[in-house]
């Protein structure tokens, strides 16, 4: 008996340490500390999500900045601000997982047809050309979304926010991706696309931790890391912060090209758009900037001034250079941010529903690949609209009660099918849905009113 039980504790404490080395590989991503040997694969189906992986480490680290915030004396993280930032994530892993990869597809074609050189995939010289290679090219998509106004239109989105924290890093626009794709290409002449695939998540895993106000300074490695220092800058809409410190994991491209400008303690960052959107819907904070786009495209009048509309910097007038004129430019010094208080009840009803759809979203990523496409769209659907109608009521919007009893009562009638398999959960989300139903309708009869909190 003896023998086996040590038997039995050396493989509760084996499971242990292989459950505690998962966790700090995982947490590890984030800061783009990987063991190559680990990390390499043949095909870039066999390339894990990491991205996906991640969302509870993120969650995970918003809270604990949270708490560091608090401690600091400052606000922290608004409750309406970051379940935005939460929800523009989840806008664009529903987009990835209704196009299941397509944006990689011309790469790996040209990739098959057109490469120049055979780089082993299991080399770690592979491994390191590639995570070189992935970043030199982010800092050109980086800087043409700023330069060029029709990827402005999406790359905005993850400017929308008036604080800068960690929930930011999450908060990116459906459409990026396939307006960014084509800076990677030249890579698929040399870089297998399993490299490929790993190393654009990794980049954008590194770049979640560096938005943060809690981190001021990483000494020496400030040099050569984006760190959040250099960060901070590049999201001010103060003029000293415009079209500088486009960097990814390195910030020595923006020192080589003259895109590089530190941060400074004389001037406080303002952060946000330089003309901010008054807004928690991210629906609307997903596409108001293309609709502007569209707009100003049609009121030029020459085929030339329609195209630069399109292609030249957000600035660009008739008659200026490129990316504007330098004294056009707006210095933004200081403005009160957007924020409507709700009761607390209000904000605890928000919290559970928007729970709910958190947990429909990871059911979603994790069973999409058996389900059919229309199935994977309508879930898309639910998910898209019931983060739309909760942004409108952290807006407070006059149209809000109205859509939410319908977003309720659809619900509750779905619920129906939940009952099927799992009678218990389907009657508890009939009746979750139902009673909110009911209180929205009192609310649309004026029986039942959301009244401001005041904030001294």
């Amino acid at each position: 008996m003896a023998v086996d039980f040590s038997y039995a504790n050396a493989t509760i404490s084996n499971g242990f340490t292989d459950i505690l080395s998962e966790h700090m590989k995982a947490v590890g991503r984030i800061f783009y500390l990987h063991s190559p040997q680990d990390t390499m694969f043949e095909r870039k189906e066999d390339v894990p999500n990491f991205f996906r992986q991640s969302w509870p480490y993120f969650l995970i680290f918003m809270i604990l900045e949270h708490i560091v915030l608090r401690l600091e004396g400052k606000n922290g993280i608004r409750l309406n601000d970051g379940i935005t930032s939460i929800s523009h994530g989840i806008f664009q892993e529903c987009g990835r997982l209704i196009w299941r990869g397509a944006e990689s597809y011309l790469y790996t074609w040209i990739y098959s047809n057109f490469r120049l050189v055979e780089l082993p995939w299991n080399h770690t010289v592979t491994w390191y050309a590639a995570a070189l290679g992935v970043d030199f090219c982010y800092y050109w998509m980086h800087r043409a979304c700023h330069e060029v106004h029709i990827l402005w239109a999406q790359h905005q989105v993850h400017h929308t926010s008036e604080d800068f924290n960690m929930g930011i890093g999450i908060r990116q626009s459906v459409l990026q991706g396939w307006g960014g794709f084509i800076f990677y290409l030249p890579l698929a002449l040399a870089i297998p696309p399993a490299q490929f695939v790993m190393h654009h998540q990794f980049s954008y895993l590194y770049m979640f931790w560096i938005h943060t106000e809690t981190i001021k300074s990483l000494g020496p490695l400030e040099y050569i890391l984006n760190t959040p220092s250099h960060h901070r800058v590049h999201h001010g809409s103060n003029k000293y912060c415009l079209d500088v410190n486009y960097g990814g994991v390195l910030i020595i491209w923006d020192r080589m090209f003259g895109t590089f400008r530190p941060e400074t303690d004389k001037i406080e960052i303002v952060y946000g758009l330089i003309y901010n959107q008054p807004s928690f819907n991210p629906l609307h904070l997903q596409s108001f900037y293309t609709a502007y786009v569209i707009k100003r495209f049609q009121s030029m009048t020459t085929t030339g001034n329609k195209l630069k509309a399109l292609f030249w910097g957000p600035s660009w007038q008739p008659g200026s250079p490129r990316l504007g004129n330098e004294e056009d430019k707006i210095d933004v010094q200081f403005r009160e941010k957007f924020d409507v208080h709700l009761p607390a009840w209000c904000n605890i009803y928000l919290i559970l529903h928007y729970s709910v759809v958190l947990y429909g979203f990871f059911e979603l990523s994790a069973k999409y690949m058996g389900m059919t496409p229309i199935s994977v769209l309508i879930f898309v659907f639910y998910i898209i609209a019931s983060l739309t109608v909760i942004g409108m009521l952290f807006d407070n919007s006059k149209h809000s009660s109205l859509l939410e009893v319908l977003r309720c009562s659809a619900l509750a009638f779905l619920a129906r099918s939940v009952a099927v398999t799992n009678p218990g959960l389907g009657t508890m989300l009939q009746i979750f849905y139902v009673v909110s139903a009911m209180f929205w309708c009192l609310n649309i009869l004026k029986l039942l009113e959301i009244k401001k909190t005041k904030v001294e």
